[in-house]
C-alpha cells in the first residue's frame, strides 16, 4: 500500500504534537506540507522534520497535488472551514475536535462530507484510543459489568499551563465544548445511548475572565440517556497536581476504574514528604499514545479504504450536549437535549 502524503494544518500545542506524530511516529505516513500563519513557527518545525512544503494560506496547501489527506488542528471556529476547503479539493480529512463552535457549523460539516462519500473523514475522540478506554469499552460490550448505570469523569488541566489556557479561552466555545466534549463522546461511546437531559452547573474560582466571558473555571453537569444511564462531568482549570483525567463506569455488575490516581508511571517517591507519584504535566503527555493511535488508525483507513468509527455525525450529537450544557449553566435550569 502507497504512503498517505498529509498536509498539517496548525502548529500550537496540538498541532505540532500531531504534526510530530506524523512524522516520526505513524507507519505508512508522510509529513508532506504543514500550514500555519506564524511564520517563524513554521520554518522551525519544517526544518525539525524535513518537511518538503510550508504554507500560511489554508487554501492554498489543500491544491497540493501530492497530498493525499488534511489533517485539521486549526481554532475550533476555522474547523468547518478548513473541512470544507480540503474535502472539495478531494482530500481525505482528518480533524480535530470539536467539529465546531456551533451546531449550526456541525451541520454544515455534515453536508461537506455528505457531498464527498468517496472521501474519509475522522474526527479526533482520541480518548477511544487510548489503551485504558479502549480495554474498558471491550469489557463493556462483553457484558463484564453488565448493564452501564453512571459514567463519572473528571477532567482537570493542571494550573502550570493557564496562561495558554487563558489566552485561548475567548475562541475556545467555553468549557462544556472544549473540555466536556470528550467526556461526552464516552458517555455515549460506553452507553450505547443518547444523552437527552442536560443540567450545568459551575462558577468562577480562580480566573476573573471567566467570569466576563459568562463562563466558569470549573463546572460540571449531569446527565441522563435516553436508556436512563446516567453520568456526571467535572471540568476544571486549576490543578496543582498535573494533569487528572479519570474515569468511572459503574454497571449492574461491576464497575472499571480508570486512572482514578493520575500516576505517570508506576514510579513510588519516598521522601521527607511522604510517598507520592508524579503526575502527567499536561495533556499531551497524557493523551501522546492515544494521539498516535489515532492517526495510525485514520491513516489506515485512507490506505485500506474503510470509514473510521468515529464520524461527523458523533461531532454533532456532542455538540448538542455541550451547547445546552452551557445553556443550563446560563439559565440554571435543567433542559432537553433537542434533536
Amino acid at each position: 500500500m502507497k504512503t498517505v502524503k498529509i498536509g498539517s494544518i496548525g502548529l500550537g500545542r496540538l498541532g505540532y504534537e500531531h504534526a510530530a506524530n506524523i512524522a516520526t511516529c505513524v507507519p505508512g505516513a508522510e509529513l508532506t506540507a504543514i500550514c500555519d500563519v506564524d511564520e517563524a513557527q513554521l520554518a522551525k518545525v519544517q526544518k525539525e522534520f524535513d518537511v518538503p512544503y510550508t504554507y500560511t494560506d489554508v487554501n492554498e496547501m489543500v491544491k497540493n497535488p501530492e497530498l493525499d489527506a488534511i489533517v485539521v488542528v486549526s481554532p475550533t471556529p476555522k474547523h468547518v472551514e478548513h473541512i470544507t476547503a480540503a474535502m472539495n479539493a478531494g482530500k481525505h480529512v482528518f480533524s480535530d475536535k470539536p467539529l465546531g463552535a456551533t451546531v449550526e457549523q456541525c451541520k454544515e460539516a455534515e453536508k461537506v462530507v455528505e457531498a464527498h462519500p468517496d472521501q474519509l473523514f475522522m474526527l479526533g475522540f482520541m480518548r477511544r484510543f487510548d489503551p485504558s478506554y479502549m480495554d474498558a469499552k471491550q469489557k463493556i460490550d462483553n457484558g463484564d459489568i453488565g448493564k452501564v448505570i453512571m459514567v463519572r469523569s473528571y477532567t482537570q488541566d493542571p494550573i502550570t499551563t493557564i496562561e495558554g489556557t487563558l489566552a485561548y479561552a475567548p475562541h475556545s466555545g467555553g468549557q462544556f465544548l472544549d473540555m466536556c466534549v470528550h467526556d461526552i463522546d464516552l458517555v455515549r461511546w460506553f452507553t450505547k445511548s443518547e444523552p437527552k437531559q442536560v443540567w450545568g452547573i459551575g462558577g468562577v474560582f480562580e480566573f476573573d475572565l471567566y467570569r466576563e466571558l459568562n463562563d466558569g473555571d470549573n463546572v460540571c453537569a449531569t446527565l441522563q440517556c435516553e436508556n436512563e444511564a446516567m453520568a456526571f462531568m467535572f471540568a476544571g482549570r486549576a490543578a496543582a497536581h498535573g494533569s487528572h483525567v479519570e474515569t468511572e463506569i459503574i454497571g449492574t455488575r461491576g464497575t472499571l476504574r480508570i486512572a482514578s490516581t493520575p500516576a505517570k508511571n508506576l514510579l513510588e517517591v519516598m521522601s521527607e514528604h511522604g510517598v507520592c507519584r508524579e503526575c502527567y504535566p499536561d495533556f499531551l503527555t497524557r493523551w501522546h499514545q492515544a494521539y498516535v493511535n489515532e492517526m495510525i488508525e485514520f491513516t489506515n483507513c485512507v490506505r485500506e479504504g474503510r470509514k473510521p468509527e468515529v464520524t461527523v455525525y458523533d461531532g454533532t450529537a456532542v455538540n448538542k450536549v455541550a451547547n445546552r450544557c452551557k445553556e443550563s449553566f446560563e439559565t440554571k435550569k435543567m433542559l432537553d437535549v433537542i434533536g
